[in-house]
């Protein structure tokens, strides 16, 4: 494993808290993600910096960005990409859709119908589109990264299970502490300006090739079979919780070896251990349980769930 690689990662999260703020789980998180070659979904409400996250990620990887603004009158082709008829030629041409990039930026996703919504499965299970009958691949690597306002229920649609289960990991932004929030104003009193990142002292620290030798890396980090049966465990008890309906699917398993396996990569690990599964329980698994309504109205959250999983399950040794 290469050390030098890992450590410029740990650069990445510099730069990019070039320009946000107390938000280094968030970036972390995002990180481990695109590691995992998986999708990240982005609560918080306005103003914490989600849509100015994902950019300075992105700068510092110099990977392509395309933002997408979801509102109810979406459609589907607006993402993928729609056949056009070429008057000139007299044949119908694909113009790719804003889908083919690096990372995309899925503002506000929850402000679309579920039909715009679902033209992401196939983009991100498969990584692909298919318009017409034509499968397109699409760029490498890949990641939706898609925010979420969670307290503004009026002019938005629930996403769909299955779409939630293809987000990798579930990160919320928190409003900054005071001090965190006393620096973001100093930062603007001295012309500070979240649309140039550049003049921000945001640079690239690593390119697509690094990403793609980082990315077969953590695809090498071991994982012991006491492991791997402690996060069987772990899923098996969100499904027998009294107060979940449906509980962590297999899928949820495999994401949640994929990000342990990016994140043992990114501590120096060359195998997965306890710990790392622990640290990456919380935001790979807290969207993937749907709650009895019952128990929501008890108060009761998904969080509360994976943490008291946390503490029930026998961890190995």
């Amino acid at each position: 494993m290469s050390s030098e690689l890992q450590q410029t990662f740990a650069r990445v999260r510099t730069e990019v808290g070039k320009a946000v703020v107390a938000q280094d789980g968030a970036v972390t998180g995002l990180i481990v993600t695109l590691l995992a070659q998986g999708h990240a979904l982005l609560e918080g409400v306005p103003g914490v910096a989600k849509t100015l996250l994902v950019r300075a990620l992105s700068h510092s990887l110099s990977l392509e960005t395309a933002r997408v603004q979801f509102t109810p009158d979406l459609m589907p082709g607006d993402i993928t990409g729609s056949l056009v008829y070429d008057a000139k030629s007299g044949e119908f041409e694909f113009r790719a859709g804003p889908v083919f990039t690096n990372v995309l930026l899925a503002d506000e996703i929850n402000r679309t119908p579920p039909k715009t919504q679902s033209a992401l499965l196939e983009a991100m299970e498969e990584r692909q589109v298919s318009v017409d009958g034509v499968s397109r691949p699409l760029p490498t690597p890949f990641l939706v990264a898609a925010t979420m306002n969670p307290v503004e229920y009026e002019g938005t649609y629930t996403l769909p299970e299955a779409q939630l289960d293809r987000f990798l990991m579930k990160l919320t932004l928190d409003l900054p502490p005071r001090d965190a929030e006393v620096e973001v104003l100093g930062r603007h009193a001295a012309g500070f300006s979240p649309r140039d990142l550049r003049a921000a002292g945001v640079t690239a620290v690593l390119g697509p090739d690094d990403l793609a030798r980082a990315q077969a890396e953590v695809a090498r980090v071991g994982a012991s079979p006491d492991v791997l049966a402690y996060m069987v465990d772990l899923a098996r008890a969100t499904r027998e919780s009294p107060s979940v309906k449906i509980g962590v699917s297999p899928r949820g398993s495999t994401a949640l070896l994929a990000a342990s396996k990016a994140w043992a990569w990114l501590t120096g690990f060359d195998h997965v251990t306890p710990d790392h599964v622990q640290a990456m329980a919380l935001p790979v698994l807290r969207h993937r349980l749907q709650l009895r309504p019952e128990a929501e109205l008890e108060g009761v959250d998904a969080d509360g769930i994976v943490r008291s999983v946390l503490q029930q399950v026998r961890v190995p040794l």
